[in-house]
């Protein structure tokens, strides 16, 4: 094979027809996502080449995908990402960085400590790490607990995240659930003794957004902030107060892909005392130059498209698509909480809103039948609801309403 066919330089006519597929499939959905080319069933003996394939997947990547960013989606935790972060994911992937050795990424480990550095003081927090996801988030959280304070329990609400039961499972620690109240939020007065446990307090729960007293669980051993939704409001300075009391924890965890509007897998762990968090979670090896920190080994470099959000935006530029996010929730709330065939489980603290038709049991039914907008489910308390959260700043409350409403009648 001859050096120029390894597919390995730069190819600008490759790139440009890459990038004017992007411009069709979001420009306007095409009438069916289905490639007028089948993919194989087995991998091929001969590729197609690269131009080729591009035309075979971009009806399945593009045309298939969900668009995180029309008017109707009003249903996940999964926000639209700003072009910017596009172009930097670009970058990444023609680099290949590993911030596990110096060597191979040399700029890239600067640019996560300065994107940790600049978070870190509106959680009051010292230093951190990016990882995959808030589930790691919560799982390297819990294992500097376990080495640090030595505790033998988790303590979290009813309503709190599953990955919080699962880290404990993990860590081979007790798990023991606290009653949550009608909004929710975690009851302080029947935590119980938690003086040899790590407490898990959530800012934001998944089904209803809901935000645990912050400043409960003095005594306990290790207190951490799944702060993966709601954790993004610090960066506002109107909705900065709802998570007062964040600023006493010892870890917290912030998901990037959610309100700070990132690509998939990227999210923060944050420590108010790094350097001891961050020599309990290391290991080293005859192959490392420095200490492989947390639960990964090999890490990409996600935290160039967050810098370049952070740079681009600021942190008036954040707040301001955060505090439009929380608007529309509000204005969705308003126009549920006025509407005689709708109901609505609570009002909104930060951006996610339980609501229902009255009279429709089958909701799930509903959901199927709904065109042109999107909502979620939730179970709460064994009763199913609508769901919707406001991920997206281009949202529009009003479609979601009348879709809803079509679907039932």
């Amino acid at each position: 094979m001859a050096a120029e066919n390894y597919g390995f330089a730069f190819d600008p006519d490759g790139l440009a027809r890459a990038l004017a597929l992007l411009r069709r499939y979001l420009g306007a959905r095409p009438a069916s996502a289905a490639s007028e080319r089948p993919l194989p069933a087995t991998l091929p003996e001969d590729g197609l080449g690269e131009l080729e394939t591009l035309e075979a997947l971009a009806p399945e990547v593009l045309g298939g995908a969900a668009r995180l960013g029309d008017p109707g989606m009003f249903a996940h935790m999964d926000p639209p990402t700003p072009w910017i972060t596009w172009a930097t994911t670009l970058w990444n992937a023609a680099l290949n960085q590993n911030l596990l050795h110096p060597d191979t990424a040399p700029s890239a480990r600067e640019i996560e400590r300065r994107a940790v550095a600049w978070l870190a003081p509106f959680f009051a927090m010292e230093g951190g790490q990016m990882v995959a996801g808030s589930t790691l988030a919560n799982l390297t959280a819990l294992w500097a607990a376990r080495e640090v304070r030595g505790v033998e329990e988790v303590v979290a609400s009813e309503a709190a995240h599953l990955s919080v039961r699962k880290a404990a499972a993990l860590l081979g620690l007790r798990f023991r659930a606290v009653p949550v109240d009608r909004g929710q939020r975690l009851q302080a007065q029947a935590l119980g003794d938690v003086r040899n446990a790590a407490l898990v307090l959530t800012a934001g729960t998944t089904a209803t957004g809901a935000i645990d007293p912050l400043e409960c669980g003095e005594e306990a051993a290790w207190v951490h902030v799944d702060a993966a939704w709601a954790g993004a409001l610090r960066l506002s300075g109107r909705y900065a107060p709802l998570l007062d009391g964040i600023e006493y924890a010892d870890s917290v965890a912030l998901s990037a892909h959610k309100w700070l509007f990132q690509p998939k897998e990227s999210a923060l762990v944050l420590f108010a005392r790094w350097p001891e968090a961050r020599q309990a979670i290391s290991f080293g090896g005859g192959y490392l130059s420095v200490p492989n920190v947390g639960v990964a080994g090999s890490h990409g470099a996600t935290a160039a498209p967050l810098l370049a959000t952070l740079l681009a935006w600021g942190r008036r530029g954040v707040a301001a698509r955060i505090e439009r996010c929380m608007a529309l929730a509000e204005e969705l709330a308003s126009l549920v909480r006025t509407h005689p065939e709708l109901e609505i489980f609570a009002e909104p603290s930060c951006g996610v809103l339980a609501w229902r038709p009255r009279g429709i049991d089958d909701l799930r039914g509903l959901r199927a039948r709904m065109r042109g907008a999107f909502v979620s489910l939730a179970k709460i308390d064994e009763s199913l609801w609508l769901r919707s959260v406001a991920a997206n700043p281009m949202a529009d409350p009003a479609l979601v309403i009348e879709a809803v409403l079509a679907a039932g009648s």
